[in-house]
């Protein structure tokens, strides 16, 4: 049996239902990403499984033992909220030892622990500091140390970079990550954003409106998503329409040209969804080209991002800024080489 089992999970303010039937197992040691929009009930979710909220209906188990009638402190579960929470009147080792003095831990257990947790998060010298006399990620990272000194069987994180510049929050995500990894401490992260959730997670849950609309891996939610909306969510995605021609074999009309996906489509038009990497700028030995003029030119420094006209359609793609080689212009035309095998089928 999973270490974590999440099933038929509903939750109800009122007449609004914010979760619906959510249904998840995670592995121990496994590392979890919620991820979605504000309001997708994502963070719901985390506070059920922490004890915060009581589920309208359905199971949580926890090794075997459903823990929705527990209360938060009898789940041995840690928790990062976005805002840090620390105990102003309290040092750094002092809001790190708070969870094993409330466990009744002698002092000894208390210095040596909250010694080894300042020196895991890098932080051996700031014990006797208080937390306004710190950066923000420091006292993030004082509020992951706080979490994981009394070993919980889990840990909790709802959006505990949101409030970190762009800089802190990669290098803090990558410590995050890491540490997890020394740990194998089974982990669910809340985020909005799909970069973290993308190179953080060893799987994803993609939710919209209360509903848990795709789980996979990261590669999975990014090359294959399962419905319209994960494909619109995570990442950017140039969305196509195309006439079927031959629905048994998926031999389309895109752009003017024909290309065959070998595999059935549905009749009539189609929605495809290409990612902008997926486009080359020349043929170059693709299976599909199709003719466009240039409408936009975005300089992303090491990346370029252009976008094209393709008769009423239009599609992003990006080519690496190499110097001494200058970009399409605007109002050029350009020749756009594409694979069938990248072409996604998106349905609602």
């Amino acid at each position: 049996m999973s270490f974590l089992n999440i099933s038929h999970l509903e939750k109800s303010f009122g007449p609004t239902r914010v979760v619906k039937d959510f249904n998840l197992s995670v592995e121990k040691g496994e590392f979890i990403s919620l991820l979605g929009p504000s309001g997708c009930g994502k963070t719901t979710v985390l506070r059920m499984v922490a004890g915060f909220e009581e589920p309208t209906s359905g199971a949580i188990l926890i090794s075997g033992k459903d823990v929705v009638k527990l209360r938060p402190n009898q789940r041995n579960i840690g928790m990062v909220f976005q805002s840090y929470a620390l105990f102003p009147n309290l040092t750094v080792a002092q809001n790190v030892g708070f969870g094993l003095k409330v466990k009744g831990a002698g002092s000894a257990e208390i210095r040596t622990r909250v010694g080894e947790m300042l020196e895991l998060i890098g932080l051996p010298d700031l014990g006797g500091r208080y937390p306004f006399q710190l950066s923000g990620g420091q006292q993030q990272r004082v509020a992951l140390a706080r979490a994981l000194a009394p070993k919980p069987h889990m840990l909790l994180l709802d959006e505990p970079l949101s409030a970190l510049d762009a800089k802190v929050r990669v290098s803090l995500r990558n410590e995050i990550r890491s540490i997890q990894k020394e740990l194998g401490i089974t982990t669910i992260f809340v985020t909005h954003d799909q970069e973290e959730a993308l190179s953080m997670s060893d799987r994803i849950v993609v939710m919209h409106a209360g509903i848990a609309e795709q789980v996979g891996t990261p590669s999975d939610i990014y090359s294959r998503p399962a419905t319209r909306f994960v494909a619109g969510f995570v990442g950017t995605l140039n969305t196509i329409e195309a006439e079927v021609l031959d629905s048994a074999i998926g031999r389309l009309r895109l752009a003017g040209v024909e290309t065959i996906l070998n595999r059935p489509v549905p009749d009539g038009t189609v929605t495809l969804g290409l990612r902008p990497e997926a486009v080359s700028l020349g043929q170059n030995g693709h299976d599909t080209a199709v003719t466009g003029t240039i409408t936009e030119v975005d300089f992303l420094g090491s990346v370029i991002r252009l976008r094209a006209d393709l008769g009423g359609q239009t599609i992003a793609f990006d080519t690496f800024n190499t110097p001494g080689t200058a970009p399409p212009t605007l109002g050029e035309k350009v020749v756009l080489g594409l694979r069938s095998a990248d072409l996604l089928v998106i349905e609602d």
